[in-house]
């Protein structure tokens, strides 16, 4: 729970700052055939979600309930989640930036369940998920700030304006500093733009790694790949940094802890 009070009903059974995925076992059908069996699930979750925010009814308490069911239907096809450092996120006071590094849809599904019990969320996204015909419904009702992904300049300019609007408000923001989502992290193309936003707004910065390369990246439709629950989904909060200077340092140390991590897990890192 957040310094302001703020709570959720939906949520993980965290210990001690973690969460793991308990041992379960899975039937014949999902076993066979878990893309089948997830995507209908999600289906389900999407729709209901996007009706509720069609309605004006899609609040804090309904998107964590509708990520914690994307957890759920992970783990009924055999997924298994390992969450740690969630420690850091219930004890820092105040609004922050999370910056970690992008890898498929899963953690726009996942992250809301992970961190509304302590404190209000939104994303800065890509301009087109607003616009998508069901997702977008839901998207939109959380108030993203949104970025063309041609334009640097105007990004930059959409995302220190509308950023430090939100975080004045009390609500945290996660951001992903990458240009589209990929299983191989490059250090190279991992821009500074959440630090400069840190670094306007005074607030602390919330490292994040994660490998959810679980829910793979489509051909066809990026956000419709295929699902291999024999890939753990891994999360990781680090501690809080607070910008000094221009960021760069850390800027480097957000970076560190991402490639740190990968590395223990298995993930592939480049630049």
């Amino acid at each position: 729970m957040g310094p302001s009070g703020f709570r959720v009903a939906a949520r993980l059974e965290i210990e001690h700052g973690a969460y793991t995925t308990a041992a379960q076992g899975r039937g014949w059908v999902s076993s066979r055939w878990p893309s089948l069996i997830f995507y209908a699930h999600m289906l389900s979750i999407t729709y209901r979600c996007s009706a509720k925010a069609k309605r004006g009814i899609f609040d804090d308490a309904a998107w964590s309930a509708g990520s914690l069911e994307t957890v759920r239907a992970l783990e009924h096809v055999g997924a298994r989640f390992e969450v740690t450092g969630l420690e850091h996120v219930a004890a820092l006071e105040g609004p922050c930036l999370f910056i970690g590094n992008h890898m498929s849809v899963l953690e726009t599904y996942v992250l809301p369940v992970l961190i509304l019990p302590y404190r209000p969320i939104t994303y800065v996204v890509k301009r087109s998920l607003v616009e998508y015909p069901i997702f977008g419904h839901v998207m939109r009702s959380r108030d993203p700030i949104t970025v063309g992904r041609t334009n640097p300049r105007e990004d930059l300019k959409s995302v220190l304006e509308g950023g430090v609007d939100r975080l004045a408000k009390g609500i945290s923001i996660v951001v992903f500093p990458q240009s589209t989502r990929t299983a191989i992290f490059d250090r190279e193309a991992f821009n500074t733009i959440g630090v400069k936003l840190a670094r306007r707004a005074s607030v602390p910065v919330i490292p994040l790694a994660l490998k959810t390369d679980a829910w793979g990246n489509g051909r066809l439709h990026k956000d419709f790949g295929r699902i291999d629950p024999s890939r753990t989904v891994h999360f990781a909060f680090g501690p809080p940094l607070r910008i000094t200077g221009r960021g760069g340092e850390e800027h480097e140390r957000i970076i560190r802890f991402i490639t740190a991590h990968l590395a223990e897990w298995g993930g592939t890192v480049t630049g």
